[in-house]
Order: C-alpha cells, then sequence, then structure tokens
C-alpha cells in the first residue's frame, strides 16, 4: 500500500568556488611605508669597518670612518670635516666649497637614509655625514677666518648639535619615527636638518661675536 511519506532527494554536491575568487591570504594587505613585522622584529645593527666597506653609501654616511669612533662620534665627525675643510682649500675656492656643499647634502641625504634602513635605526649616532655637511657650511660662511675663530665655531657647533636646545631640539624631534612608520626618507632629511638649524644658530651667534669685537 503506498504512503504519503515523501522520498528524500538525494544531497546536491557542493559548488566550487568561482574561478575569479582570490583564496585567503592570512599575511593581510600591503600598506606602503608600513614596517614589515618581519623586519622589525630584528635589532639594530652595529656598525663596523666591515659593514661600511659594503655600501657606497656606507662610506659618505659613516664619515669615511670617523663615525666609527667608540666615543663621542659626532665631534669625531665634526673634527674630520675641520681637517677635510683645511686640505680641500689648497684647491677649492668659494665657489668650489659651495658648489661641493649643496651635492653633499644631496647625496647626503640618500646616504643616511639608506645606511638608517641597513642599520634599523631611525638616526644612528655612527652617521655623521650631517656634522660633516653642516660644519663644512659654518667654516664656508665664516671665511676668511683664522683657526682661532675656527675653534670657536667648532666649540659652539658642538654645543648647539649635542645640546640641542631651541630650534636644533625642535627640528629633532619634528623627523622622529613615527608608531608604525618604515625608517625611509623623512628620517633621512631629519638626521640632516637638526644639523644644519645647529650650523645657522652658530653662524648667528659667529656673526654677533664679529660685531661686538
Amino acid at each position: 500500500m503506498p504512503t504519503d511519506t515523501p522520498t528524500s532527494a538525494p544531497p546536491s554536491p557542493p559548488c566550487p568556488p568561482a574561478a575569479d575568487t582570490p583564496a585567503p591570504s592570512s599575511a593581510g594587505p600591503e600598506t606602503p611605508g608600513r614596517v614589515d613585522p618581519a623586519a622589525a622584529a630584528l635589532p639594530p645593527r652595529r656598525p663596523t669597518a666591515l659593514f661600511m666597506l659594503a655600501h657606497p653609501a656606507r662610506w659618505l654616511a659613516l664619515g669615511f670612518g670617523s663615525g666609527l669612533s667608540p666615543v663621542a662620534p659626532g665631534t669625531a665627525g665634526t673634527l674630520w670635516a675641520w681637517l677635510a675643510f683645511i686640505v680641500g682649500s689648497i684647491w677649492l675656492d668659494e665657489r668650489g666649497w659651495g658648489l661641493l656643499i649643496a651635492i653633499s647634502l644631496a647625496v647626503g641625504w640618500w646616504a643616511c637614509t639608506r645606511t638608517a634602513q641597513h642599520l634599523r635605526t631611525a638616526d644612528p649616532g655612527a652617521i655623521v655625514w650631517d656634522e660633516v655637511v653642516a660644519f663644512w657650511l659654518v667654516l664656508w660662511l665664516v671665511t676668511p677666518s683664522g683657526l682661532g675663530e675656527q675653534a670657536a665655531a667648532f666649540a659652539l657647533f658642538r654645543f648647539f648639535d649635542a645640546v640641542k636646545p631651541g630650534p636644533v631640539g625642535w627640528a629633532d624631534r619634528r623627523y622622529k619615527l613615527r608608531p608604525g612608520e618604515a625608517i625611509g626618507w623623512r628620517q633621512g632629511l631629519g638626521i640632516l636638518v637638526d644639523d644644519l638649524v645647529a650650523a645657522g644658530c652658530t653662524l648667528l651667534l659667529m656673526a654677533l661675536w664679529r660685531q661686538v669685537a
């Protein structure tokens, strides 16, 4: 005798995913300018002579080795700049120094940025090209000057660069690495800018000194 119970239909096979549906990814979207988590987990690198020799940007950023000084690398880099200015002035006139400083700023931006990225530190103390170019600027603009006046400029510049009072500290803070930001051109520019502000403060006091002397 037939029953009124309906016969169940066989289950339909699952539908395959569409061919243009992207596979899920656990990596998440890539955001330009953001820190790679794997790279961020790596500790900062220690600059050495072998590290410097491995890339041309490091030669420049580390002041041809003066930034490898274990004590006060900024002072060592400024002393190297002073000596290089005295020797270089045998061949370079005022116009030649102006051209060299302009080129050194442009190339130095690249060198400081790349070396900071290689060291995995936004503003490494071993990078001294900022001190070199900024002090060249000071010496270029106070020329003609004797060794005593250059020594005074050296002392003033080192004070402003190390202590970072007023506008120098403001310039230094402006380019600090932000949370979640990768080391890039902004930090490389910041490495140079605070020393240029220190050079400006030095030149201002030197000009006042000359007025009252």
